[in-house]
């Protein structure tokens, strides 16, 4: 499946434009991680973005929802299975598919901290992530009541997990995002 065709299958089973941009900033992540760590950006970008197309339909993260469903659909559409257990990866407690490649300890790393990054742009001023900076996110960090449904532990274990300290785990994903800017919404046009 080329990036194209992913991001039909996602517009398929996805009209929530704020879910469809979680899915934008962690293919972006995803990308910004294969840079760093010398790996495939296409492949590592299409498990970003492939990773929650059926959440809207199947919003239980549950043996018969979310991330299940969306495993036999990727196969009937030609998905590899290195992609497939990657998605399947993200959700251990439901698939008993347990982390191993970077690719999957990736993925995990970064999902929750892209709503983060997202949620610090939007409240300030400008609404666009070039403004935002690795220090602004950890101020907000602090912050429990910030983004409350980001799991902060997750991040942090994913970040040790990648062998980061947090910072730099923040500003690769930071940097990531703020190259796609445009698509993510975060370029200030909601100012």
């Amino acid at each position: 499946m080329d990036r194209q065709e992913a991001w039909d299958l996602v517009g398929e089973f996805t009209a929530s434009p704020h879910l469809r941009r979680h899915m934008l900033a962690v293919e972006a992540a995803m990308r910004g991680y294969a840079r760093h760590f010398g790996e495939d950006e296409a492949k590592w970008g299409l498990v970003g973005l492939l990773h929650d197309f059926d959440y809207e339909r199947y919003p239980d993260v549950a043996v018969n929802g979310h991330p299940n469903t969306g495993a036999p659909i990727l196969r009937e559409r030609g998905v590899d299975e290195e992609t497939i257990r990657a998605i399947l990866s993200h959700a251990p407690e439901v698939t008993g598919v347990e982390r191993q490649s970077l690719m999957e300890q990736t993925l995990y790393a970064v999902d929750e901290l892209t709503g983060l990054i997202a949620a610090v742009a939007l409240v300030r001023p400008s609404k666009d992530i070039r403004d935002v900076s690795v220090k602004s996110v950890r101020k907000k960090w602090k912050i429990k009541g910030f983004a409350p449904g980001v799991n902060r532990e997750e991040v942090e274990v994913g970040a040790a997990t990648l062998k980061q300290d947090l910072a730099e785990h923040i500003r690769i994903v930071l940097e990531a995002m703020q190259a796609a800017a445009a698509e993510l919404g975060l370029d200030g046009r909601q100012a």
